[in-house]
């Protein structure tokens, strides 16, 4: 029987390990996310194929967590069910390299099994983390995870931009097949550590004391509503990154050929302010989230209101603050409010909340843009502002600890 300090060195080693995972895993998908948009261009999509596929295909890899969720709480097979979803996302983003020119079609479809793998993946992943949080602190536990990510959606990019920097003059179309073909290593280094995690730890739900079977089932209790209600307004109005994108590339504040060491750079404040914040949750609970929200809320203003570059820089910077809150406390939260045997499915239902609400208001917000600019910054300010008082409102029903 390990003691109560081994048992947090042993949690916090696996916490550590699964963050490598997430480094070399967000390398794969973030590096390829980064040149995606126009390597379908060049392979044939229209622009209104690309917005569709898009949308289409975040709305499945979030919706789709509410069943996974669900069917993982029920099977308890968390390492089977995380191990098929990293496969299914790996491979598909690798494949991208044997699609053949002007094969489209073809690239659309491994972009929606991409999202797949990722739906299948997500709850049972964050549910492994969150037995070994319960010995390392939910807030520490999920920033560790949120700051390795953000470094490989940082390399990722910055390292396929170095790639087709290297490449320029050529072939445009080939050198994208090249950057499908070199994230294959970081895919074979996510599969590999995945299995050398398994092998080290069998049963990470041992970390968190067993579930009291004698409680009634979970229910979605008045803290869990509202916290979901929360979280869909801070989703319906955080802005996605391609919008910022396009504006950038549209307003010419930076040359077009650097458009991507924004977004390496947004990473990178994400990996940090996850850490920070996650530090702070642990000493003062959700209320750090209305703080996030409140920092993030004005993003938009310096982005798209202000025509400055230094605006721009700011605003991307508050924009990865509130992406870095996105996927550390906002999981922890999860933690907290839903017991062990049922926590699968209440990251479920977060993530396809979550999701279904962002794909919603990017879509208003992209329809804001091109018809009023300050109402774009009006609506993604005040929906995350109106998250502030329901976040309260869901630590005062009692769900939370009181920190």
């Amino acid at each position: 029987m390990k003691s109560s300090n081994d048992m947090k060195k042993s949690a916090f080693a696996f916490v550590a390990l699964m963050g490598v995972v997430s480094l070399f895993s967000d390398m794969t998908h973030e590096g390829a996310s980064s040149i995606i948009g126009a390597y379908l261009s060049l392979a044939g999509a229209s622009a209104a194929a690309i917005g569709f596929i898009s949308g289409l295909g975040e709305c499945i890899g979030y919706s789709l967590r509410l069943l996974t969720g669900y069917l993982t709480d029920r099977s308890k097979h968390y390492w089977e069910i995380t191990i098929a979803g990293y496969i299914i996302d790996c491979a598909a983003i690798v494949a991208l390299a044997l699609v053949p020119k002007n094969g489209w079609i073809w690239a659309c479809m491994l972009i929606v099994i991409q999202r797949m793998g990722k739906a299948i993946k997500k709850p049972a992943k964050d549910t492994l983390i969150s037995f070994a949080a319960s010995q390392t602190g939910t807030g520490k536990s999920f920033a560790i995870q949120e700051f390795l990510d953000q470094i490989g959606a940082f390399l990722g990019p910055v390292i396929l931009f170095f790639v087709l920097y290297i490449k320029k003059g050529g072939d445009l179309y080939s050198s994208y097949v090249l950057c499908f073909a070199i994230l294959g290593i970081p895919a074979m280094i996510t599969i590999a550590l995945l299995f050398t995690a398994r092998r080290h730890y069998p049963e990470p739900e041992n970390f968190e004391p067993p579930a009291d079977e004698s409680a009634p089932a979970f229910r979605m209790n008045r803290s869990f509503i509202l916290y979901i209600v929360a979280i869909s307004f801070f989703a319906a109005g955080f802005v996605d990154f391609s919008l910022v994108t396009m504006h950038t590339i549209k307003t010419a504040l930076i040359p077009a050929d650097t458009v991507s060491l924004i977004y390496a750079g947004a990473m990178a404040v994400d990996a940090f302010a996850a850490l920070f914040f996650g530090w702070l949750y642990d000493k003062y609970g959700i209320r750090v989230l209305m703080l996030s929200a409140l920092m993030s809320a004005p993003a938009a203003f310096f982005i798209f209101y202000l025509s400055a570059r230094w605006a721009l820089f700011l605003g991307v910077a508050l924009w990865g603050v509130g992406m870095g809150a996105q996927e550390s406390i906002l999981k922890a939260a999860v933690t907290e409010i839903v017991p062990k045997q049922n926590r699968s499915s209440g990251f479920g239902i977060f993530q396809t909340a979550f999701g279904i609400c962002w794909f919603l208001g990017s879509w208003l917000l992209g329809i804001l843009y091109d018809f009023s600019p300050p109402g774009l910054v009006i609506f993604s300010a005040v929906m995350q502002l109106i998250a502030v008082p329901i976040f309260w409102l869901s630590y005062k029903g009692g769900g939370f600890r009181k920190a």
